[in-house]
């Protein structure tokens, strides 16, 4: 029996042992495993995940017993010092001796940790394993004690030194990103997207120091600051170096392997090293005199080293190898494919962008615009899979590439099918699955769901970017073979939200243990069901989040937005933007009295930032007696119908847009639906309410009004679609309230109508068909439900100011009436801002 030494229990040492296991079913092998770190495996991939739940079970790549049960002896928190290759031994630390015939190399890289004086101080930490996590938490925990406004910094603006930015935000520490390059992700942005990055980051929280060079450490045992330059000073509590990495090169210096000039174990394209005994794979290999720091490529060496040694010898690595990458980066999408940075020599660029939005998407055609060469996208990745795939596989493109990246109501179309990939075009990198094995387990009956396909093929078992093309994959192969596709909402339930909606209305349940207990598969409920369901009682019942089981998330608790700093924002609604003198000096004097931020919104409202919990009734109160309600700003309801002045006052005006914004406002306010809403009225084609950005618009024409219908914000902007033209008040709210009542049954949860509407198969014309031919026969139904939620509509801070059990959800202590003191306003432009404004 040959013995198989793996030196390296990182995510691609196991993925190697996992490999072998599969590949050598005679048990030739003998299989010992030897990993520095005091635990199996885990996916450093998500290693942010830990701040979480604190749970590093839950990120193990396979417990200690799975290769007990595949006769591989792990040893654990136990490091190599030497290999003999002379006598094919290795040496550890605890002095053992054992002999090889294969050895494997999977010592990855560690941090990179730059010669800055004082870096060695107390306070200063690197972002690679769970310990290091630990040892930052309590750091952490230390310094929130003694200074609940302690501030800590990044030091790196790549991949890593964002994904440490996320993990002092979850500390709860005042986070700060230090980038020597004067953009972030350097290796993957172009300056552009990089910008919209840094925009969207700064918007939630993370501030952002590009083009500095940290010269020292400040401080006498602790970190107090970092020095860039003369009177360029950082003041911090806490440092994480997260500037790079360093392949864990030196075995193969110690036994005289061949060594890149910049660190590294050169290997072939067997992933041998200059002795052909030894193999090395991962982040600690030089291969084609490149360091992939990449999961997907690491997996695909340790298939190639499995099959080298038990006599494969055709497995090689190509020599072009796919860095193509989808992330989400604290919350935003990032991704890049193919040739991301491209000389115009070689090809063109389309730029798609929206810094309002945070929005970025960029591809390279080449110079006859017929090929994809690559792109970058930021903010949204949506089309990233099948981008990638285009690109991978060649795939034909639109005669106007711009369709590939514009939103759909701005000359965007529906591109590509995945159907139409060939059965060899690779959808998992992670795994190396591609979309004929996938398709292949189902058309062999060994799967009839996603869970199914993960199991068989464990595709997106990796860093789960490729999840959503594995879904559709799945349900388009199912509908081809005449199975119907049950979209279950999650694990808790196998109906769609569609389903849920009927029985919840036919069965008239008004608990979520009810709908469960009756209709689900046990457990308790989830942050995606739980919500979901509530939305439905309260649309169904048109009750609000004053009734328990209506409510959805903490802002629908305490009918407010909770902002950055714990405080409150009060948004009244004023229908179509009409106020009259009297109450817009009472909001004046509302918001003068309890000291509040004031801002015109884009959604002509005036919100009152800086409430704390206990003065929302208070200040509910007063603006109810001079005639406001809730705005619904927290709620997935209707938000507000914008308007012009219309031909009131408007020399172009057509149509008066005002008097109609304010009925349609009325009508639709308090309705809960899967998603915000928000509709337009313009009282000509000048468009000054914007009408065609809404989910429901208006614009006055020669003959009465033309209504779009569809039209988001949003990370993916999109215009309205023409639904029908020159149509009468009476049949455009006929046509409104079937639209959302259609939307609200049929909709999956928190999409948009925009979505929604795309993935309706027909699109506009089938909702003209529903919606004005009765296609479906429901017509009378849709008037119907809509007329009973419009009917039975009560304004939500009106009922909590009168009921005392609701009024003592706003203290912020169960068990004291106190303030919350931590609280802290500084000036800014004549008003109070939370403390960091920035």
């Amino acid at each position: 029996m040959q013995t198989v030494i793996v030196v390296g229990n990182g995510m691609v040492g196991y993925k190697f042992c996992e490999k072998f296991v599969q590949a050598s079913k005679n048990k030739e092998y003998k299989i010992i495993v030897f990993g520095e770190e005091p635990r199996p495996a885990y996916d450093r991939v998500h290693l942010s995940e830990f701040f979480e739940n604190q749970d590093a079970k839950a990120l193990e790549m396979a417990p200690a017993e799975w290769y007990k049960e595949n006769g591989i002896d792990l040893v654990v928190d136990e490091m190599v010092s030497d290999i003999q290759r002379e006598t094919k031994t290795i040496i550890t630390a605890k002095n053992r001796v054992l002999n090889y015939d294969y050895l494997v190399l999977a010592t990855g890289s560690s941090a990179f940790v730059p010669p800055i004086k004082g870096v060695e101080k107390e306070g200063v930490f690197v972002y690679r394993t769970i310990e290091d996590l630990e040892d930052m938490l309590a750091y952490a925990a230390k310094l929130k004690k003694a200074n609940p406004k302690a501030r800590a910094a990044v030091l790196g603006g790549g991949l890593l030194g964002l994904e440490a930015g996320k993990a002092v935000m979850d500390m709860g520490l005042d986070p700060h990103i230090v980038e020597f390059a004067p953009k972030l992700m350097p290796r993957q942005l172009d300056a552009r997207s990089s910008k919209v990055l840094q925009l969207k980051l700064e918007s939630i929280g993370l501030n952002i120091h590009l083009s500095k060079a940290t010269n020292q450490i400040l401080g006498e045992d602790h970190i107090i600051g970092m020095e860039f330059g003369e009177d360029d000073i950082l003041g911090v509590d806490m440092l994480v170096v997260s500037a790079g990495i360093r392949p864990r090169d030196e075995l193969g210096k110690t036994c005289n392997l061949e060594m890149g000039t910049r660190g590294g174990i050169v290997v072939n394209n067997k992933m041998q090293t200059s002795d052909e005994s030894i193999y090395a794979i991962g982040e600690v290999a030089l291969l084609n005199q490149m360091i992939y720091g990449l999961v997907a490529p690491g997996y695909d060496m340790a298939g190639v080293a499995v099959d080298q040694i038990i006599g494969k010898t055709d497995s090689l690595m190509p020599a072009d190898i796919d860095m193509s990458t989808k992330l989400k980066l604290i919350g935003v999408d990032v991704a890049s494919f193919g040739e991301p940075f491209m000389p115009a020599a070689k090809g063109h660029s389309i730029i798609f962008e929206n810094k309002t939005q945070h929005l970025y998407k960029r591809i390279n055609v080449s110079l006859d615009g017929k090929s994809l060469l690559g792109g970058i996208l930021v903010g949204d990745a949506s089309d990233y899979s099948m981008l990638h795939q285009i690109y991978l596989n060649g795939m034909k493109i639109p005669e106007d590439p711009a369709q590939l990246i514009l939103p759909a109501g701005d000359g965007g179309a529906s591109f590509g099918d995945v159907m139409d990939l060939p059965d060899e075009a690779q959808i998992c990198s992670c795994e190396s699955v591609t979309k004929g094995q996938i398709c292949g387990v189902i058309e062999r009956g060994e799967a009839t769901d996603v869970a199914g396909v993960v199991s068989c093929t464990k595709a997106g078992t990796g860093c789960g970017g490729c999840k959503p093309m594995v879904t559709d994959l799945t349900n388009a192969t199912l509908k081809s073979l005449g199975i119907e596709v049950k979209e279950g909402v999650c694990e808790h339930f196998d109906l769609s939200r569609q389903d849920l909606y009927k029985i919840i209305q036919v069965k008239g349940y008004t608990a979520f243990d009810e709908v469960l207990d009756n209709h689900g598969n046990g457990g308790h409920g989830c942050e995606l069901c739980k919500p979901l369901v509530a939305s439905l009682m309260a649309s169904i019942n048109a009750d609000t989040a004053n009734k328990e089981y209506a409510i959805q998330d903490s802002n629908d608790r305490f009918l407010a937005n909770i902002q950055r700093n714990g405080t409150y924002s009060v948004v009244p609604r004023v229908p179509g933007g009409e106020i009259t003198p009297d109450k817009l000096i009472a909001l004046g004097q509302i918001a003068k009295k309890y000291d509040l931020y004031t801002k015109v919104t884009g959604g002509v409202r005036i919100d009152l930032f800086g409430a704390t919990l206990n003065q929302l009734p208070l200040i509910w109160k007063e603006l109810i007696s001079h005639g406001f309600e809730s705005g619904h700003a927290y709620g997935k309801s209707l938000r507000t119908v914008k308007t012009c002045v219309g031909s009131t006052w408007c020399r172009y005006g057509m149509d008066e847009s005002v008097s109609f914004g304010i009925e349609l406002e009325n009508r639709y306010r308090g309705i809960r639906a899967p998603h915000k809403i928000k509709g337009g009225v313009s009282g000509c084609i000048r468009e000054c309410a914007e009408a065609r950005g809404k989910d429901f618009g208006l614009i006055a024409v020669d003959g009465g009004w033309n209504l779009y219908l569809g039209g988001n914000g949003g990370a993916t902007p999109r215009h309205a679609e023409l639904f029908a033209e020159q149509i009468d008040n009476e049949t455009v709210i006929k046509y409104i309230d079937r639209y959302l009542m259609f939307y609200m049954r049929t909709a999956k949860p928190l999409q948009r109508t925009a979505a929604w509407q795309d993935r309706l198969e027909g699109g506009i014309d089938y909702l003209r068909e529903v919606i004005i031919e009765d296609k479906l026969g429901i017509a009378a139904d849709l008037d119907e439900e809509m007329q009973t939620l419009v009917n039975k509509f009560e304004c939500e801070w009106t009922q909590a100011v009168n009921d005392p059990e609701t009024m003592k959800r706003f203290n912020h202590f169960v068990n004291s009436e106190d303030e919350d003191d931590n609280l802290v306003f500084v000036p800014l432009r004549d008003q109070k801002m939370p403390e960091p404004w920035k």
